[in-house]
C-alpha cells in the first residue's frame, strides 16, 4: 500500500513537471516546480528515501531564490554545503543516497548555462541521476518519466544539431 501511494504522488508530481514544460513564463514555471518538490519530498519520504526528500526541499528553497531574483554565489554555495551536509547526516541507504546530493549540486552550479545543448545536457545527466535514484526507492512512476525526460532531450539535443 506504500509504494501504491508513494508513485501516485510521484505520478502527480511527474505531470506537473511535463505542465511545467509547457508553461512560458518562469515565474510560473518556478511556482509549478515548486508544487512538483513539495509533492516528491512527500513520495521520497513515504518510498525511505530521505535524502530524496532533503534535495527536494532545498531545490524548493533554489527555486524560491529564483522566483525573487535573489539566486547568487552566496545561495549556491549555502544550497550545496547545506545539501552535503544533510545527507551527510540523514543518508540511509550509502551509496545510493548521495545521488541526489551530487544532483543538486551539479545542477545548481551549472542552472545558468546559456549554451541550449549544453543546458540540455545538464538535464540529461541530473535525469539519469534522479532515474537510478527513483528505481533504488521504488519510485517506478517518477524514474519512467525521469527516462521520458532524458529521451526527449536526447532528441531535441539531435533535432538542433542538425539545424
Amino acid at each position: 500500500m506504500i509504494l501504491l501511494i508513494g508513485n501516485t504522488i510521484a505520478l502527480l508530481a511527474s505531470l506537473l513537471m511535463v505542465y511545467s514544460g509547457m508553461v512560458k513564463n518562469k515565474k510560473k514555471i518556478l511556482n509549478i516546480q515548486n508544487v512538483q518538490m513539495g509533492l516528491l519530498v512527500i513520495s521520497d519520504a513515504i518510498l525511505g528515501g530521505i535524502t530524496g526528500a532533503i534535495i527536494n526541499v532545498l531545490g524548493v528553497i533554489r527555486n524560491t531564490l529564483c522566483y525573487y531574483n535573489k539566486f547568487g554565489l552566496k545561495e549556491k554555495i549555502i544550497i550545496c554545503v547545506l545539501s552535503a551536509i544533510l545527507t551527510i547526516a540523514f543518508n540511509n541507504m550509502g551509496i545510493i543516497g548521495f545521488i541526489p546530493m551530487v544532483a543538486i549540486v551539479v545542477y545548481t552550479w551549472l542552472i545558468g548555462i546559456k549554451n541550449i545543448v549544453s543546458f540540455k545536457i545538464l538535464i540529461i545527466f541530473t535525469m539519469v541521476l534522479w532515474g537510478i535514484y527513483d528505481f533504488s526507492i521504488k519510485s517506478y512512476t517518477a524514474c519512467a518519466f525521469d527516462m521520458f525526460t532524458i529521451l526527449t532531450n536526447v532528441i531535441a539535443i539531435r533535432n538542433i544539431r542538425k539545424k
